[in-house]
């Protein structure tokens, strides 16, 4: 099968939330910064709410700074959902917190528009 299945698949498994598949899909070798079909890597379209996915995706190398095609960062997704867990996890593996999406808005900008507070408070923290 091409490289490319593989990374279908890994983006597939990421955005279910499915741990097990990851797992197996980067034990093979899957790169874990190859693009989808909308441009997209496997951290950029992971499930938010699953940290464990996050540290997956980054031990194996995944670039947690780099914009999909809308200039969003996977920290400006979990931000603007209040996943403080996977923030936390996304900058203890490189995440800058300070990067700005295509708009200008930090991640701290979407968590006061979402009223995340404690997402507010971790990000505060850090600056």
């Amino acid at each position: 099968m091409e490289p490319g299945y593989w990374a279908h698949q890994l983006g597939n498994a990421a955005a279910r939330g499915d741990v097990q598949a990851v797992k197996m899909l980067l034990e093979r070798g899957t790169d874990p910064n190859a693009v989808n079909f909308y441009g997209r890597t496997p951290i950029q379209v992971m499930m938010m709410g699953s940290p464990q996915i996050a540290a997956l995706l980054l031990e194996a190398g995944a670039n947690p700074n780099r914009p999909d095609p809308s200039g969003f960062l996977p920290t400006h997704d979990a931000a603007r959902e209040g996943f403080l867990d996977t923030i936390k996890v996304l900058h203890q593996g490189g995440a800058r917190l300070n990067l700005p999406d295509a708009q200008g808005r930090l991640p701290i900008d979407l968590a006061q528009e979402e009223g995340h507070s404690h997402v507010v408070q971790f990000l505060l923290s850090q600056t």
